[in-house]
């Protein structure tokens, strides 16, 4: 426990140097753990792969689909689909043949297990540089969306896989029900979790209560799905989006501590998980040399395999935008020429992460009839130089290659903007209705404009003041009965009304989430303040 601590207190400083130089953390954290692992003397940390899988994947799926943007997935659905499903199932099998060919002694099963092990991309990495970078919407979406449900189909194939190593052969009818069974019980509980999740928010008065509810719903929703024969990472998922889409309709002090509260869980699992994939290296390695395996054999073939996984998503990845029926899956942008560019940024961004490692560690020791499961240790050992290689080698040259294509749409952020000042237009026209309504034919004022400023920058000083009179040597009941309460329900009233306004946009589709959610976090301040001003009377 001791150890762990200090490994997350050593990751989250160097996670803090990442950032105040504008380096990727997770290429630092990983080059950092791998040092350390290589010191002498050094106790390894040893992680239950388990664990990883039901304590650490769960939040920080949750976390990405909570800032996904439903409307945006539902409308790639198909680009998502094929890369996050498709290419995942064709690289399980086709690495997994390669890795047949190339290792001595590794059983086909247990190659398509190594295959579907190192399959997913975790687009941690690649999410946080494009969006440092400021990467156009459509490529953050497919990318973000791949990672969202790419993690589902392998960890169904993986364990198809694993139950023919181990001795029990499935067949393909079985492996498409198990499929199919996974996918509609993941998603069924997903939205039922993302209900009660919603439920929860809306109507338990604690909100502290109801963020640790939410907080608990990613691993209720994973654990539930797995018992029941589903796949946990679209229970996860699903819930997330659920949640994530119906944001304005929670209240403003549960969305403000719940976007603490979810990016502080995602920073210190972010950062503990990059630098246990490096400090695992070494005894990964350890592990590979006891088996008794030629190491140069193994090195030959695991360079060649890394080496295969980066360039199949780039064929995958330029096939499925350029060969006919499959063609404009990711778009061609606004800017001549941007179709290849955002091809080539998306097949480099496939660096591995935690669900490759997880996996890795939970394959069992043993097959049904007690032997050893045949090429553990080297799936292992694969596993571990995929996951590190990809990361430091798409992680590093990413950024320079995304600068170099010149992939960043300004015209996109100017969209944006004019957007978001269309929202704010379209709040403040709400609230002027709403105020409307409350005086119905009140005649308009005739002064110009600037005595209108004054005159209500003057009407606000003289409330405050004789507010803040009124509330001397009163007790809390009296203070209820005041012009100072009527003024703070009447302007939470008003801010519910923008915030349903802007709600409605995105609804009808005129408004994009990452817009949304700017508006919606001024008026949540605001309204935080109200209610921290009346408080403190």
């Amino acid at each position: 426990m001791v150890q762990l601590i200090l490994v997350l207190i050593g990751a989250l400083l160097v996670t803090a140097l990442a950032r105040s130089r504008e380096i990727a953390a997770p290429l630092l954290l990983v080059a950092v753990g791998l040092a350390v692992s290589l010191v002498p003397g050094l106790d390894e940390l040893n992680i239950e792969p388990e664990l990883l899988l039901t304590v650490v994947l769960p939040p920080l799926l949750h976390a990405a689909a909570l800032e996904s943007s439903f409307t945006n997935f539902r409308a790639r659905i198909r680009p998502i689909a094929h890369h996050g499903v498709l290419q995942v199932v064709a690289t399980s099998f086709v690495l997994g043949w390669i890795a047949f060919l190339l290792i001595p002694d590794l059983p086909l099963a247990s190659a398509i297990v190594l295959g579907a092990v190192i399959a997913p991309p975790d687009a941690v990495t690649a999410a946080a540089i494009g969006r440092q970078l400021k990467l156009p919407r459509g490529v953050m979406t497919v990318l973000g969306g791949e990672s969202l449900i790419n993690d589902a189909a392998a960890l169904t194939i993986y364990r198809m896989a694993v139950t023919a190593a181990v001795g029990t052969t499935p067949t393909l009818g079985e492996g498409l029900g198990v499929f199919a069974l996974a996918v509609a019980v993941g998603v069924v509980l997903g939205l039922a979790f993302g209900m009660l999740a919603q439920l929860a928010r809306q109507h338990i008065p604690d909100v502290q209560v109801a963020t640790l509810l939410g907080v608990l719903v990613p691993f209720i929703a994973y654990l539930t799905a797995e018992e029941l024969d589903g796949s946990g990472v679209l229970a996860v998922v699903t819930a997330g989006l659920y949640v994530g889409h119906n944001l304005p309709r929670a209240r403003a002090a549960g969305r403000l501590q719940e976007h603490t509260v979810w990016a502080s869980i995602n920073l210190l699992l972010e950062s503990l998980v990059f630098a246990y994939i490096g400090l695992q290296l070494k005894s990964v390695v350890a592990e590979l040399l006891g088996s008794g395996r030629p190491m140069g054999g193994i090195l030959l073939a695991t360079l060649l395999i890394l080496l295969s996984a980066m360039a199949f998503r780039v064929l995958w990845m330029f096939a499925s935008n350029y060969l006919p029926g499959v063609s404009h899956l990711i778009g061609s942008g606004r800017r001549r020429g941007s179709r290849w560019r955002r091809t080539t940024v998306l097949s480099w961004a496939g660096m591995r992460g935690v669900v490759t490692l997880a996996a890795a560690g939970a394959i069992p020791f043993t097959t049904d009839s007690g032997a050893p499961l045949p090429g553990r240790e080297v799936i292992q050992f694969v596993a571990a130089v995929v996951t590190v290689g990809t990361i430091l080698l798409q992680g590093t040259t990413l950024p320079p290659l995304i600068r170099r294509l010149g992939i960043t749409d300004p015209e996109e952020a100017r969209i944006d903007d004019q957007a978001e000042a269309e929202a704010r237009r379209t709040a403040t026209n709400a609230a002027l209705a709403y105020l409307d309504g409350l005086t119905p034919g009140e005649a308009e004022c005739e002064r110009s404009a600037l005595d209108r400023m004054v005159a209500r920058m003057r009407d606000m000083v003289e409330h405050q003041g004789l507010a803040a009179a009124e509330q001397v040597g009163r007790t809390p009941a009296e203070r209820a009965d005041t012009s100072t309460r009527t003024f703070s329900e009447l302007r939470r009233n008003i801010i519910a009304v923008q915030r349903s306004a802007i709600a409605d946009e995105r609804d009808a589709g005129h408004l994009d989430d990452e817009v949304l959610r700017r508006v919606l976090r001024e008026l949540d301040l605001q309204e935080a303040a109200l209610e921290g001003s009346w408080r403190n009377r």
